[in-house]
């Protein structure tokens, strides 16, 4: 009897990534989430050592850029988590 060979279609291929299309999208929504909020943390510094600079204590600094990071994270579990359609 002569074997018999699976027939390869699109579906076969697209079960090879463990997430779907929608879901690396969210991931990479996520990660921009991520690296805003970092970028909202930067700066505030003094250029002389000798001078302290209020600014560093701003509420950009301390509150909003630390909320953005940890929904960004947040945000990057429901984007594994989500079932992807089928």
């Amino acid at each position: 009897m002569a074997k018999q060979n699976p027939i390869n279609t699109d579906q076969d291929k697209l079960n090879l990534f463990p997430l779907g299309k929608e879901n690396y999208k969210l991931l990479i929504i996520g990660l921009a989430i991520i690296i805003l909020g970092f970028i909202l943390m930067i700066g505030g510094g003094s250029d002389d050592p000798n001078v302290f600079n209020e600014e560093i204590f701003s509420f950009r600094r301390i509150t909003l850029a630390p909320i953005i990071v940890l929904f960004g994270f947040l945000f990057e579990i429901y984007a594994i988590m989500k079932k992807p359609k089928a």
